[in-house]
């Protein structure tokens, strides 16, 4: 019996994820008729359309390249503020002095949009994949810093002091304690910063460079190509299930934690 309904939660679960999708794909097809004959906005397309420009794109290799070069920068702007945020969040989540004298300046520059950099940041970098990186690194930086330091202190000082009381090195402290203690935290800050890179990127993309989907997305308006519009906003919002897919999988397997 036991056995019976630990199969069926999962299904469940993926039954009512499927059920959202089809509603969401319905509303969104009514929509899009409504619009279409009460209004007259013949560009739209209903997702019958959309989904066979989006098939006929990936069959082309239409997508692909500009789909690599979106999916590096993610990573690479996520990699940068991993290595920026991490060491920060230990440092603060270490030291109250510390966490007094940046916590006000921190949440003063973590509610500045990330979008409001980019002149500065063309100013200062050029045109290129420079600013991208600079401003998908700003705005994922700071829910890694956060949550590192909120691993820190939720550390059990027992285990430190257990540590200490052995000789242990700052090395091994750090690498068998605190490490392997906040890495659940770390990666709850990886995966909202996931989120927040991806929906930086597309108009980041717009910045002059020449490949990536937010450089396909101006491409398409500029040709009034609006049946490959639509399929690429599906694309992206595909991707960026996946990415969020990925992080909560990994985040589960190493936290232990069931699915809900």
């Amino acid at each position: 019996m036991l056995k019976a309904l630990s199969f069926s939660v999962p299904g469940k679960r993926t039954l009512l994820s499927l059920s959202g999708l089809l509603v969401l794909i319905g509303l969104w097809s009514l929509g899009t008729r409504w619009l279409q004959q009460d209004i007259g906005l013949a560009g739209l397309l209903g997702p019958e359309e959309t989904f066979q420009n989006l098939f006929s794109l990936l069959a082309d290799n239409q997508l692909t390249v500009h789909t690599l070069t979106s999916m590096k920068r993610v990573l690479i702007g996520l990699l940068l503020a991993l290595l920026i945020g991490v060491p920060v969040g230990l440092a603060i989540g270490s030291s109250r002095t510390l966490e007094n004298s940046t916590s006000s300046a921190f949440q003063f520059l973590r509610m500045i949009s990330p979008l409001s950099w980019m002149p500065i940041a063309v100013m200062v970098f050029g045109i290129g994949d420079a600013p991208i990186y600079f401003l998908l690194t700003f705005a994922a930086v700071w829910p890694i810093i956060l949550n590192t330091a909120a691993g820190v202190k939720q550390l059990d000082k027992k285990w430190l002091m257990l540590a200490k009381s052995l000789s242990a090195t700052r090395w091994e402290l750090l690498s068998r304690i605190i490490m392997p203690g906040i890495l659940g935290h770390i990666l709850t800050g990886a995966r909202l910063a996931i989120g927040i890179i991806w929906i930086v990127l597309v108009p980041c993309e717009m910045l002059g460079v020449s490949s990536g989907l937010g450089y396909f997305i101006l491409d398409t308006r500029d040709r009034l190509a609006y049946s490959e519009l639509m399929a690429v906003i599906v694309l992206i919002g595909a991707l960026g299930f996946m990415l969020d897919t990925i992080a909560q999988k990994l985040y589960q397997r190493w936290t232990h934690t069931p699915q809900t």
